[in-house]
């Protein structure tokens, strides 16, 4: 009887404990997990299939579980760095609660993985771009003529930007996209700012952190670049107006400019048709854009 009741005890704690899969989501990754004589699979498709149907249980049994995105080179880099074998499942597992504490996680919902892996692939560009933004604004370092840490005063400096863009804004649902050109590569990020019932604006903390962050770092160098924001509410035409980077501010672009920008194809240059019930217009005034206390040099 004493068993029993242990038995029943221990699968009660197992519904305790969240669990976190590391998930290879394409074939170059799985072809590069293959080498281990120790991972099992030896077809993608079966993988998934497997790793779906886990999934599904351990939700059927009431046990919460995270996707995060396993990568075969910092796992290769992760087990050099600590000493551990690569080719032994402990170690894959010690690096994915290393990937659980510290990478790009989304929660198992329920969805397909079809659904899932570009959400969580989303997530981790979003945390990657993040990281580099921040880092470089860490190494900008303090004004040689005031002293002031160059990063963290673009940084309010953008954040009171992107609350001016947001007030000043019409109601309804709002997708904002920043782009700054820079070396290596152009940074791009999206940042969603939807209105409840109650016409609160709602912000996801990690999308607002990284958007404010690659805005900050435009500001702070000086780079090319653009803001553009469009917004819908049912029933009217969906408003697109932009700013461009300029120095460390916004000016405001036309709504020639705008339409240019839209219509016209990247690659080719050649112009392309305008949506409809679309309205491209010059953006909301923000005011006199009075900057923060704090470095302006």
């Amino acid at each position: 009887m004493a068993r029993t009741d242990h038995r029943a005890l221990r699968r009660v704690l197992r519904r305790e404990i969240a669990g976190t899969i590391g998930l290879l989501t394409d074939e170059h990754d799985f072809r590069a997990m293959r080498r281990y004589r120790t991972f099992a699979f030896d077809d993608h498709l079966t993988y998934l299939h497997q790793i779906e149907a886990l999934l599904r249980t351990r939700a059927s049994e009431g046990t919460h579980t995270t996707l995060a995105l396993f990568d075969p080179e910092e796992y290769a880099e992760f087990c050099t760095h600590t000493g551990l074998d690569p080719d032994a499942p402990a170690s894959r597992t010690r690096f994915t609660a290393e990937l659980a504490a510290t990478g790009a996680t989304i929660p198992y919902d329920g969805r397909p993985l079809t659904d899932l892996v570009p959400d969580l692939v989303d997530e981790a560009v979003r945390q990657a771009t993040w990281e580099y933004a921040s880092t470089l604004l860490a190494r900008l370092g303090p004004c040689p003529t005031c002293g002031e840490d160059i990063g963290r005063a673009a940084f309010t400096r953008a954040s009171h930007l992107l609350a001016r863009i947001l007030d000043t804004a019409p109601p309804g649902d709002r997708h904002l996209v920043c782009s700054v050109s820079g070396s290596p590569e152009t940074l791009v990020t999206v940042l969603h700012a939807d209105q409840d019932a109650e016409g609160t604006t709602q912000l996801d903390e990690a999308e607002t952190l990284e958007f404010t962050s690659v805005l900050a770092l435009g500001l702070a160098t000086r780079s090319p670049g653009g803001l553009v924001m469009r917004t819908s509410t049912p029933g009217t035409p969906d408003r697109v107006y932009g700013w461009r980077l300029r120095g460390d501010t916004l000016a405001p672009l036309t709504a020639g400019e705008v339409f240019d920008a839209y219509c016209t194809d990247i690659e080719s240059g050649d112009l392309i048709s305008p949506e409809s019930d679309v309205d491209y217009c010059a953006p909301p005034d923000l005011g006199t854009q009075e900057k923060p206390p704090g470095h302006h040099h």
